[in-house]
């Protein structure tokens, strides 16, 4: 059975949790520092918050709700941090050629990328 990639990861409207962007961002990290040219996205194994952070794109949502909560300064600096992460992220991942069958619309582009077992060029 095909799994979407929405079915397996709490909704960030419970809020974020005590250590969630410094626990996002060493996933995040860890994620790119994986070797190989090109990367999938992968499903986490349970629906634990800190565990559904294995699937990269929710340890970027966690990132992005973290940015809008934050004061300007400190969203400055987390931008900063997370401007090179995507840009590497973007250049490692592939785009899902069906994205438009499971993304909810105007979702971000780490959410319109390739999972592990899905359709490879």
């Amino acid at each position: 059975m095909e799994r979407d990639h929405h079915d397996c990861r709490p909704g960030l409207r419970d809020g974020l949790w005590e250590g969630a962007v410094e626990d996002a961002l060493r996933q995040y990290r860890a994620f790119l520092r994986q070797p190989g040219r090109y990367l999938d996205l992968c499903f986490p194994a349970s629906p634990h918050p800190g565990s559904s952070l294995v699937d990269v794109a929710y340890a970027r949502d966690v990132l992005e709700e973290a940015l809008r909560s934050l004061s300007r300064p400190s969203r400055a600096e987390l931008g900063r941090v997370l401007a090179p992460l995507d840009s590497e992220l973007f250049r490692r991942t592939l785009p899902d050629p069906y994205a438009h069958r499971h993304a909810e619309p105007g979702s971000a582009w780490w959410h319109r990328r390739l999972y592990d077992g899905e359709y490879r060029w």
